[in-house]
């Protein structure tokens, strides 16, 4: 059976990656990105993003080589062949999207708690994010493919809002002093507050998902992945220059989790806090709904690899559901019981982690995928020091520190569960033939 024409165009797969990049993460880590880089947080926004350029270098060759479904596990197997740190890595992978969900079900919460009293916030938002989670994985496993065609929408929606707040933003006076060097934060901090707000660029993996159905790879590719994360940091650098300018750190740190409300609300009064708030749900939503989407294929492609139970196989009326189920629960459970600062130094460390392995997988193929090799080796070296930088400055704050268990935590249960299933199934790993690529 042959499969249908290609169908996206370069404009197509670009809003793929946007559409995943510019989610959830920016309304819930501006606040606390700003707190741990105070007047440098611009930079902390580029030195992120350099490094997710790097990795997108790494991901942009070998999709030109292994175009299709399989992306990030499908690298990763091929790089390091089937031994258990594959494995492990890919199920790692798995629980850092957990986490992104739990990131975007907290942040949904929070600022749609913000109509309510100040003190009853926190339970609302509670309520909220569970309701919402809930909703949204009820609406996937019913109406699948309306979730696939509403994302459009509602991306729109969500780039027009942050685009009136950018541009009122910066047509009204900002507080330039804030941003000189005597307001930075340390060196260590910035870079590792730099890595807290990494998993904001993660979304360009899923161009690697869509990448059989690209109608020019050569061309469109290297836009989506490269143009792509050039023109996320762009907005991020804006969208954190209006918040800081039109807010003092005080400020900040009163509604770190709801700030960019806060300042939109400063902007242009009550219809600004509206405007951002449905821009905010909106794009938490839509994060939710594409991220709920994406993991039961996710699971359902480890599993068909070997490294997770056949029953994630399964599919219910053609969806790959028992997967998207596990991810909703899991992110409840975060969602509700653990801080945010936390979650987003879990997620953070989980893609540094498999996106260093993406690039030694690249450099280990790059004969093969045709590779620039120090592009990769760099990519995988800044990767690496970022997670060391991340988990040194955890470690020296006495109200961070238990983090440390909790990504601890995530790397051994990942290697566990891949070591004792491996003892208990049998399974091997099974790598799906090559397709001729993009030579």
């Amino acid at each position: 059976m042959s499969r249908p024409a290609p169908t996206l165009g370069t404009l197509s797969i670009l809003s793929i990656g946007l559409g995943g990049m510019i989610g959830g993460g920016i309304f819930a880590t501006t606040g606390l990105a700003i707190e741990l880089t105070k007047g440098a947080v611009p930079i902390a926004f580029i030195l992120s993003g350099i490094v997710a350029l790097l990795t997108g270098y790494s991901y942009l060759k070998m999709t030109l080589r292994y175009p299709g479904e399989g992306g990030t596990v499908d690298f990763l197997n091929r790089g390091f062949g089937t031994g258990i740190l594959t494995g492990a890595a890919n199920i790692l992978l798995c629980f850092s999207y957990v986490v992104l969900v739990a990131i975007y079900a907290k942040a949904l919460g929070d600022y749609a708690s913000g109509f309510f009293p100040k003190e009853d916030r926190e339970f609302w938002s509670h309520v909220i994010l569970s309701g919402s989670l809930l909703s949204l994985a009820l609406l996937n496993a019913l109406a699948g493919r309306f979730v696939v065609k509403s994302e459009n929408a509602l991306n729109l929606a969500k780039m027009i809002g942050l685009a009136v707040f950018i541009v009122v933003g910066l047509c009204s006076p900002i507080d330039w002093h804030r941003f000189e060097p005597a307001n930075f934060a340390g060196p260590a901090a910035i870079a590792s507050g730099a890595m807290v707000v990494f998993f904001n660029y993660e979304g360009f993996e899923l161009i690697a998902n869509a990448s059989r159905e690209v109608k020019n790879p050569k061309r469109s590719l290297p836009i989506a992945y490269i143009g792509g994360v050039l023109l996320v940091i762009v907005v991020y650098v804006l969208i954190v220059l209006v918040t800081l300018g039109h807010l003092d750190r005080a400020e900040v740190a009163a509604e770190r989790d709801r700030v960019l409300a806060e300042a939109a609300s400063r902007l242009m009064g009550p219809a600004g806090h509206i405007m951002i708030v449905a821009a905010a749900v909106l794009a938490c939503g839509s994060a939710i709904n594409a991220t709920l989407y994406s993991s039961g294929r996710l699971t359902y492609t480890v599993a068909r690899s070997g490294e997770l139970p056949k029953e994630l196989e399964r599919s219910i009326r053609g969806v790959p559901m028992e997967g998207m189920i596990l991810f909703a629960v899991l992110a409840l459970i975060l969602a509700n019981f653990v801080p945010l600062n936390a979650i987003a130094t879990m997620g953070s460390a989980g893609f540094l982690f498999v996106f260093m392995a993406v690039n030694i997988a690249n450099l280990r193929l790059a004969r093969e995928t045709k590779s620039i090799r120090w592009i990769s080796a760099v990519g995988a070296v800044t990767c690496g020091a970022a997670l060391i930088i991340l988990c040194i400055q955890v470690e020296e704050n006495p109200a961070t520190r238990n983090q440390l268990w909790i990504l601890l935590g995530m790397v051994v249960l990942s290697f566990g569960i891949e070591v004792i299933y491996r003892r208990i199934s049998g399974r091997s790993i099974q790598l799906r033939r090559p397709h001729s690529g993009v030579r």
